[in-house]
């Protein structure tokens, strides 16, 4: 499992180097822009494609070649394979069939990211690539909503200002976030602003993927409980009904019972009971 560049070519490790000519065949998510690569390296290690839409077939060929006691490196397009990209299904596959899976760590965007995004301090929520139908991303959307923990998603120049409006709806307009757009490439962008004050940057800036990160649901958002308060409530939700539990909750910790509930209604994603 060999991590690639996401944008410059010298964000490659000396490993990964190593391996990929060491290597009898290289699993590759799109041919042409591993060549690209290894021809940049001087690797001649023949490419072969293993894609989403053909994993599990390549899968056994691929198995078929480890059993011939040839090495195979996997690569994606860019970054760390089988994140957001193909690569799990192989890799299952092979760790059941008793082959030895060996990760070479380098380049990941959700990582790169998280570092120049200042709100990595309380966590993170990976979630990659949300649902392409606005229906189906305000449900994922709303099972995160409550997540203290800043929220990590890919997502493509062409779906991203819906994307922004549905976050904006879920989410709240008053949160953070930083837009992280062609990462380690000649016209990088990182930019940070409110989810209202989004759609208005993202009117000129939506050529390349991005990293959007939000921050998670923060002192802002919450009623001036006390975080024990909050962690009863949270324990009682997952086993009661929210009026129960609110009701529980506010005996424990003598917080008051309006604040509480208001609070189970954010944590439920839903202003309705």
């Amino acid at each position: 499992m060999v991590a690639t560049p996401i944008g410059n070519l010298r964000d490659i490790t000396l490993r990964a180097l190593d391996v990929l000519k060491e290597a009898d065949i290289v699993a590759a998510e799109d041919t042409r822009t591993t060549s690209f690569l290894l021809r940049h390296y001087g690797i001649s290690t023949r490419p072969v494609s293993l894609h989403q839409h053909n994993e599990q077939k390549k899968s056994e060929a691929i198995l078929a070649f480890l059993e011939e006691g040839r090495k195979v490196a996997l690569v994606s397009d860019a970054g760390t394979p089988a994140i957001s990209d193909p690569g799990e299904y192989l890799v299952d596959c092979a760790r059941h069939a008793g082959f030895e899976v060996v990760p070479i760590p380098g380049a990941n965007a959700a990582i790169t990211a998280l570092s120049a995004s200042g709100l990595s301090g309380n966590g993170f929520v990976f979630q990659g690539f949300l649902p392409a139908k606005s229906s189906a991303r305000k449900k994922v959307l709303a099972s995160l909503k409550a997540l203290p923990q800043s929220l990590v998603f890919y997502e493509a120049p062409h779906r991203i200002a819906d994307c922004v409006t549905d976050l904006c709806e879920v989410l709240g307009g008053g949160r953070r976030v930083v837009f992280c757009r062609e990462l380690t490439k000649l016209y990088e962008t990182i930019h940070s602003c409110t989810l209202n004050d989004a759609p208005s940057w993202l009117s000129s800036q939506q050529k390349g993927e991005f990293v959007v990160i939000v921050e998670g649901f923060g002192i802002e958002e919450k009623t001036g409980l006390s975080e024990e308060a909050e962690r009863v409530l949270g324990i009682l939700l997952d086993a009661l009904p929210l009026n129960q539990a609110v009701k529980l909750a506010s005996s424990i910790s003598g917080e008051n019972r309006n604040a509480l509930y208001e609070l189970a209604l954010k944590m439920r994603g839903s202003a309705i009971v």
